[in-house]
């Protein structure tokens, strides 16, 4: 059992260890009642604690998390816009699609296979444009996402 009001807690703690360990325990708990409680903590200073916390509301599997993880794909550090993708990926919330072809242009390559990826996932036919646009990336990469991203939404 989850000790829910001392893991939100443990959220501003000043040790980095705890808090991290507390988001992904809330995440653990699949309680939708905290989802409120960290998407007010993803203003934390430390990527780290702020990847694990977008990905425990991906776990969580609430739709009322996409909110706080859309405003999160503006975060400064790419590994954190990775880890809201892969949230976004669980949560299969069609109003993410937007903000997800949005990271097809990002500045880190990363960011823009994961969104590529996701997209091929989730299937929506109208990423096909956006996601051809990348077939002119730099980075190998980025071009393979794409074109498994489309394969998988024509067939």
């Amino acid at each position: 059992m989850h000790d829910i009001p001392r893991l939100v807690t443990l959220l501003h703690d000043p040790t980095i260890k705890k808090r991290r360990k507390a988001a992904v325990e809330l995440g653990k708990s699949g309680n939708s009642s905290v989802v409120s409680f960290l998407g007010e903590a993803l203003s934390d200073p430390h990527p780290g604690v702020r990847s694990d916390i977008v990905l425990s509301l991906g776990r969580i599997g609430d739709t009322a998390a996409v909110p706080y993880l859309i405003a999160s794909l503006g975060d400064d550090e790419p590994s954190v816009r990775v880890a809201v993708i892969a949230a976004l990926a669980r949560l299969k919330d069609r109003s993410a699609v937007d903000a997800l072809i949005s990271c097809l242009q990002d500045k880190d390559a990363e960011v823009r296979a994961a969104a590529a990826e996701t997209l091929g996932r989730l299937g929506y036919y109208w990423a096909v444009g956006p996601l051809r646009l990348l077939w002119w990336d730099i980075f190998s990469d980025v071009r393979e996402s794409a074109d498994r991203a489309i394969i998988r939404i024509l067939k």
